[in-house]
């Protein structure tokens, strides 16, 4: 994939935790202050599986085995979702739960835009074990239920815990301890984007 003119100037910010950390909560919260267009990796994969299209279906039987979607297909749902965004006015655009893992974080970068900062919400497990499977009360969500949680609490630790130590190595990682009320993590988290000066 040759990189994207129309998104050379795009400020990005990758948005990390692990399941139950609050990225979805605390996104909306920022895109209604600062404008920027959300994207979810996961919403944009749910609703490709969503719309039943043959790529859909594959997708579908990966999520509900708990493991990770394609490096390819995945980046390709992000780069059509910001340049459909930025047609619109979009000028950034926060990415969450994107990159899972380093390759994916690498070829994001050359191939799309280079992050400005990753917002990482560090939280325990005890307490996103506690969110997802009171979410799963009422989501209809097939990963919110305690097996699958549990195997997704391992894939963060291997695949995603490395991308955050690459980004602080580039001091790029904004970590937020999400353990409070949602208010109280927004409050941290405007302190650190008006520093950012988006």
């Amino acid at each position: 994939m040759a990189p994207v003119d129309q998104l050379k100037d795009a400020k990005v910010i990758f948005v990390l935790g692990g399941p139950g950390s609050g990225k979805g909560t605390q996104c909306e919260r920022i895109v209604a202050k600062y404008g920027l267009a959300h994207l979810s990796s996961g919403d944009l994969l749910r609703a490709e599986v969503a719309s039943g299209s043959e790529r859909g279906n594959r997708l579908k039987a990966i999520m509900e085995s708990g493991e990770l979607v394609s490096l390819d297909i995945v980046l390709e749902l992000i780069r059509d979702a910001m340049l459909a965004r930025g047609a619109a006015g979009a000028k950034g655009f926060l990415i969450d739960g994107y990159p899972r893992e380093l390759e994916q974080g690498v070829r994001f970068e050359s191939e799309l835009v280079p992050c400005k900062a990753v917002l990482f919400f560090d939280v325990s497990e005890e307490v996103m074990q506690q969110r997802l499977l009171k979410r799963g009360e009422t989501s209809g969500r097939v990963d919110d239920n305690e097996a699958t949680i549990r195997k997704r609490f391992q894939t963060f630790q291997q695949l995603t815990k490395p991308v955050i130590e690459h980004y602080k190595g580039q001091g790029k990682v904004i970590q937020v301890d999400a353990s409070g009320s949602v208010d109280e993590v927004f409050g941290q988290v405007q302190k650190q984007l008006d520093a950012l000066k988006l």
